[in-house]
């Protein structure tokens, strides 16, 4: 089964990534998971199930850790096709 999660961290600053967003990114850049895309507003990332939920549990703990005061994400299994 593949996964994608797309994931944003608060609070927000636009002037500069703050600490909590910076680890978060690192997490899925670092994580054995394809398709990552990572952007100002929003990330993706697809994978195998276990590699996401991986990075999920990793993202979580590290940016809450970091001062994220909110972590927004969804996961959607996708087939094939959907990529």
């Amino acid at each position: 089964m593949r996964l994608r999660v797309e994931f944003t961290t608060e609070p927000f600053d636009l002037d500069e990534a703050p600490e909590h967003a910076v680890v978060a990114r690192e997490v899925i850049e670092t994580a054995e998971l394809d398709a990552v895309d990572v952007g100002p507003f929003g990330n993706t990332a697809e994978g195998r199930a276990d590699a996401v939920l991986s990075a999920v549990d990793a993202l979580l703990r590290r940016s809450l850790t970091a001062g994220a005061t909110r972590v927004s994400l969804q996961i959607n299994v996708v087939g094939e096709d959907d990529r």
